[in-house]
């Protein structure tokens, strides 16, 4: 190890360069071998993590290099630090670019994987590590299509707010609990750009440095506040979560749409949102950077009837759009030829699960009020518990159950609704008898304003049969008159 790299705290874990900070307290790797809290020290200023403590971390982009990484990895010790860049701001899709993998005494690996696209390997060496990921949901996807596809996890970012920290971003979480600072000037990169800066390849390294550390931490603290298990379940229904399926009518999700108030408006969305689709996916671009939403969404309010007209709307100036003009103008004359029965409509609620929730006030204010007395109990119980309302039942849950809840909604049957919309055990022990119970006094007070209601509305019924006798009277009084 340098003198350099000394001063920087590198070398392996724990060893007595990273033992304390410039400023005297322990660094992660010094506090945890001390049995000392992680946590930064009351008005103690973070400190900026600037290098790699080993150094300069391996680019592996071959397969001879995978090999050898895989090999020293499967015989590190601990937890194994996990994060992947994308670049799907520049390129179609969501896959990985860079993989950065860290474990204690092997120090971190940066896989390309665009030179080692098969991970398998890897896969099968830690098939039984636990992974330390942030925001794995993110990340799973793009890693189990390199073949890595991890058996237990811990997600950091899922920790965070099962925690109740009010920000849980890796740099802001790292910041609080371990007092240091993250370089995040490179989160938006274009990582498909090889070769790859040395710059990014450091920021990237950074990424993993501390992800064993801060996971220790926030596991210690989970324990403290006794929800271990609740974050056991949660990391289990990470990994147990199937990918989405293809959305129905993709190009409905154009940013801006709602703009659009037409049907033939809508038609034309369409049409543009798939020839960009059909051009982003043969150039490997992200679809923004061939059309904006904001120019489909503006040729769908102003129906240009010319190329000229088109190209000349806000959007459809720059170099891709220009480059692909008359493919723009073609969609747009297919639209305005179109009957009205080939036109799209509004659209569709799901297919099942309830309307959205706005119009729940206008389709069922019964429903609308059950929504807002789950809410405020699932609002209450979470701030209990210190974490945010939608980690404590997840909203998906809350609307299935408002809509159409279990009759009785008794604590067995909602505690079997819940499950079954997919909440976990721990928020069902949570949640399921304060739910029951604000669903029966919600309905109690329905009966009662109703047995009132009908009280009220009883002596107006009755009315014309007590008057019946009073204005009979005079016609009795004259006939007895008359006898």
């Amino acid at each position: 190890m340098t003198d350099a790299a000394q001063a920087r705290g590198g070398g392996r874990p724990g060893a007595a360069a990273g033992a304390v900070r410039p400023d005297g307290r322990p660094s992660p790797d010094g506090a945890r071998a001390a049995g000392l809290e992680p946590e930064t020290a009351p008005g103690a200023a973070p400190i900026p993590l600037l290098e790699p403590r080993d150094g300069p971390a391996a680019l592996v982009a071959s397969v001879p290099d995978l090999d050898r990484a895989v090999a020293a990895l499967a015989v590190g010790e601990g937890p194994v630090a996990v994060d992947a860049e994308r670049a799907s701001g520049f390129r179609y899709g969501h896959r990985a670019f860079l993989v950065q993998v860290r474990r204690r005494g092997a120090g971190t690996v940066l896989i390309d994987p665009m030179a080692c696209p098969n991970l398998t390997g890897l896969d099968e060496a830690l098939a039984g590590t636990e992974v330390v990921l942030h925001a794995a949901s993110q990340d799973l996807p793009c890693l189990a299509e390199l073949g890595f596809s991890p058996r237990a996890l811990f997600d950091t970012e899922l920790a965070g707010r099962l925690l109740g920290y009010p920000r849980v971003g890796l740099g802001a979480l790292v910041e609080s609990v371990l007092g240091w600072t993250l370089e995040k000037g490179h989160a938006a990169a274009d990582w498909s750009v090889r070769p790859l800066p040395g710059e990014l390849l450091r920021y990237a390294a950074l990424d993993v440095e501390l992800l064993v550390e801060l996971r220790d931490a926030l596991a210690a603290r989970l324990a403290e506040q006794g929800k271990s298990e609740w974050a056991e379940q949660e990391f289990a229904a990470v990994l147990a979560a199937k990918p989405p399926g293809p959305r129905p009518d993709p190009w409905r999700r154009t940013s801006g749409i709602h703009r659009v108030h037409t049907r033939r408006g809508l038609a034309i969305v369409r049409e543009l949102w798939q020839e960009r689709d059909k051009i982003a996916r043969r150039r490997d671009l992200s679809p923004g950077r061939v059309l904006p939403d904001t120019a489909i969404v503006e040729a769908a309010r102003v129906l240009p009837g010319s190329q000229a007209d088109l190209t000349d709307l806000p959007g459809f100036q720059g170099r891709g759009a220009r480059r692909h003009a008359s493919v723009w103008q073609r969609a747009v004359k297919r639209v305005r030829g179109q009957a009205e029965a080939e036109l799209p409509g509004p659209a569709l609620p799901p297919p099942e699960g309830p309307p959205p929730t706005h119009r729940w006030q206008e389709r069922d204010p019964v429903a609308a009020q059950r929504l807002a007395t789950v809410r405020t109990v699932v609002a209450a119980l979470a701030d209990e518990h210190t974490l945010p309302a939608e980690n404590l039942l997840p909203p998906d849950v809350v609307r299935r159950l408002a809509w159409q809840p279990p009759d009785p909604a008794g604590v067995a049957e909602v505690r079997a609704d819940l499950a079954a919309h997919g909440a976990r055990p721990w928020q069902v022990g949570l949640t399921a008898l304060p739910i029951s119970r604000a669903l029966g006094r919600l309905a109690e007070k329905a009966e009662s304003a109703q047995e009132t209601g009908n009280a009220e509305a009883a002596p107006t019924e009755a009315a014309p049969t007590e008057a019946a006798p009073t204005e009979a009277a005079p016609a009795e009084a004259a006939e007895a008159a008359e006898g």
